[in-house]
């Protein structure tokens, strides 16, 4: 079996060399909701888990060494890049969005959408195959399923209300997993900027070579900084109603990590093996720092929102006193 590029392998790497602060603040949150593992479970044992798998397997077509070739060996090299021993199987499906999930208790399948496969070059490609091995390694599939379940059954009355919460907690949990996949295909394909580019193709439909990823990056800069509190506010809440955490904000969370200097130390071979001992306090500080930050900067918008509306509504009355 050969090794990917050039022998690069991150051997016995640990999920938590990539792990965003997000994303083991809201894996720690899953983890103190009761009986979160019960649904779960249920979900699985009730069938819908078999039902999402076959409903991808009857309308894809299962890539190979003698279905695109060429695919197959780029989303085998993320594995073996990444010191994954187990490659799931990868689906191709006619869908006019480009797009990639895996899913499946005890055995993950892959399913890239034909768009993407379109718009992107090889390199690009090999970035998101390589954010998927990075939900393998983490762990990420069975969650991910129950979230892919509860996401189709919300469009029906089969979704009790009681489970709404749970619905709410896994999609927070994984638009923060996004970043520690990204982050994972950074250091799989050992450019940051491949996997920058891919989000602004992938966002915008259109090939590479007529977009500006200068400009991309520079439009994320003026997502996060730019507007007022309400502006912010309303970024949050449209936020919450997703499933991944939007494009410009991936790649710049992303960079900012590169210039942190971890990449770096990553790539070049320095990072927890999986053995590793574990130190709970540490990681528990990272993450509760995280999300002191963000909770305080969320009331702060708060209320600045308010006094930015009651602002806007005395100059309305005012407005309609003249």
């Amino acid at each position: 079996m050969a090794l990917p590029a050039e022998g690069y392998q991150l051997k016995d790497i640990s999920p938590r060399a990539f792990q965003h602060p997000a994303d083991r603040a809201a894996t720690g949150a899953l983890a103190a909701i009761p009986f979160l593992d019960t649904i779960v479970r249920k979900l699985i044992e009730l069938g819908y888990e078999r039902a999402l798998r076959q409903s991808f397997l009857g309308a894809s077509v299962r890539l190979s060494e003698d279905q695109l070739p060429e695919v197959h060996t780029r989303h085998r090299r993320a594995y073996l890049t990444l010191d994954v021993p187990e490659v799931p199987d990868l689906y191709l499906t006619q869908v006019p969005f480009a797009n990639a999930m895996t899913i499946g208790a005890g055995h993950p399948i892959v399913v890239v959408q034909s768009e993407l496969i379109r718009l992107l070059d090889p390199e690009a490609q090999r970035a998101v195959f390589a954010h998927e091995a990075g939900h393998v390694l983490s762990d990420h599939v069975l969650y991910r399923t129950a979230l892919e379940i509860m996401l189709k059954l919300g469009g029906s009355a089969r979704l009790p209300l009681a489970v709404l919460p749970v619905r709410s907690a896994l999609l927070e949990w994984f638009r923060a997993s996004e970043f520690s996949c990204d982050r994972a295909a950074a250091v799989a394909t050992r450019d940051p900027l491949t996997v920058c580019r891919s989000l602004m193709v992938i966002t915008a439909g259109a090939e590479a070579e007529k977009l500006n990823l200068d400009a991309f990056m520079a439009q994320g800069n003026e997502y996060r900084e730019q507007g007022g509190a309400v502006e912010r506010l309303s970024r949050l809440l449209i936020d919450l109603n997703l499933t991944h955490a939007v494009p410009v904000r991936r790649a710049g969370e992303l960079m900012q990590w590169v210039r942190s200097g971890e990449y770096d130390r990553i790539v070049g071979g320095e990072y927890p093996k999986r053995d590793d001992p574990v130190d709970p306090r540490a990681d528990a500080a990272d993450a509760a720092q995280h999300y002191a930050e963000r909770v305080r900067s969320r009331f702060e918008e708060v209320g600045e929102s308010m006094a930015d509306a009651g602002r806007q509504v005395s100059d309305w009355l005012s407005r309609l006193g003249r």
